[in-house]
């Protein structure tokens, strides 16, 4: 679960990390008063989408106050695309409006991100003299790394020492460590999976101020977090992302690609999307119904899959462990009947329950295409949405 950046600065707050002033506005009126409110020279008019790049997307405009207005409403007018949005513009609903920072002489940029290192089992501290830009863009060499264990959190020392390797000044180093505690407390009290600064201003008299803020949380701790797990924008959400949400069905819709997947388990999904793209295809989605997912679950599941227009087949991959193959059988003839379906449909069942799933398929009376393995059926639902 991701949140918008003025979002994040509220947690920001609460963990005592230095942020610019900055008032939230949902209108170019409301903008222009937040404007002059700040009482600034200049202000910031930045586009709340949940996407990176947004200063070269025309979503951050650095303005005189009486143009704040005119800035927010051409984002709320065009909205805003960025090479994170898939080639599409996202809708602004909302702006932040926040005072110019003037940079003084000797003050740098940095990035400082934590997330977790699931190879070593520990969040991991990520820092860089490059900050302002994208980090992918930045070479490895140039960013440094610190695990440290979440029981103790981030100890002051481990982050000025940090700081120094970047270069920093005493001073200065001293400022940066303030902020990468508090962001590593943050980071394990509010089950974050991501929290990110870029850029943050160090100055060397010993200050510091974050820019932008980025939070993303673990989905699977949200019931610690009731009050955080409100603060979710389903507003970008296309409504079978919706649906899938109140299931509690992972899905995940591509841009590109016409062949519905449905499968049991993470791995295996993206084993079979994979799979498809190897022989020629491309998948439409990613969709794992789970390990215990009942025949209306299911039903579901494939009505998600049909809604989207470009889907010409649907792949369904199951391997029955906990999910039973005859339960997936089910669901797939009660969704047909009901929603009359006329799409080819590709099915590989193995595992637990796999023959009586076979026996409730042949007898159903359906059109399907039964695939031995993972590969036959990815090629043959390639060579159906082909034909459809």
């Amino acid at each position: 679960m991701n949140i918008h950046e003025y979002q994040a600065k509220e947690f920001f707050k609460r963990y005592r990390i230095p942020i610019p002033n900055g008032i939230v506005a949902g209108t170019p009126e409301e903008a222009a008063d937040a404007a002059f409110k700040l009482e600034t020279q200049r202000v910031v008019v930045k586009a709340q989408v949940k996407a990176g790049g947004r200063g070269k997307g025309g979503g951050v405009k650095v303005v005189p106050p009486k143009e704040a207005s005119a800035a927010a409403a051409a984002m709320f007018e065009s909205g805003i695309k960025t090479h994170q949005t898939g080639g599409k513009a996202l809708p602004v609903r909302q702006v932040l409006v926040e005072e110019g920072v003037e940079f003084e002489s000797g003050a740098d940029e940095y990035y400082l991100a934590i997330i977790l290192d699931r190879s070593a089992e520990k969040p991991v501290v990520m820092a860089s003299a490059e900050g302002g830009m994208d980090i992918e863009a930045v070479p490895e060499e140039k960013i440094l790394k610190m695990h440290f264990d979440v029981s103790t959190g981030v100890w002051a020392f481990e982050a000025r020492n940090l700081g120094l390797e970047l270069g920093l000044a005493p001073r200065a180093a001293g400022a940066f460590a303030r902020v990468v505690v508090a962001l590593g407390k943050l980071f394990v009290e509010e089950d974050a999976s991501l929290a990110e600064i870029n850029p943050l201003i160090v100055k060397p008299e010993g200050t510091a101020l974050a820019i932008d803020a980025k939070l993303n949380f673990d989905d699977s701790a949200m019931f610690r977090h009731k009050k955080t797990a409100l603060l979710e924008d389903l507003g970008d959400m296309l409504d079978s992302e919706k649906k899938a949400r109140e299931l509690d069905l992972a899905y995940i819709p591509l841009d590109e690609g016409n062949i519905g997947c449905i499968v049991n388990g993470a791995g295996l999904a993206m084993a079979t999307m994979d799979v498809i793209q190897a022989v020629g295809g491309a998948p439409a989605n990613f969709l794992d119904v789970g390990g215990g997912a009942s025949k209306e679950k299911v039903t579901e599941a494939i009505k998600i899959v049909l809604s989207d227009s470009k889907v010409k087949t649907i792949f369904i991959n199951i391997f029955g462990g906990i999910m039973r193959c005859d339960v997936i059988a089910e669901g797939m003839v009660a969704a047909a009947q009901e929603l009359g379906l006329k799409l080819p449909l590709v099915v590989r069942l193995a595992g637990n329950k796999a023959a009586e799933g076979k026996e409730i398929l042949n007898k159903s009376g359906l059109s399907l295409i039964t695939a031995n393995d993972m590969r036959d059926g990815a090629e043959k639902a390639v060579k159906a949405a082909a034909e459809a």
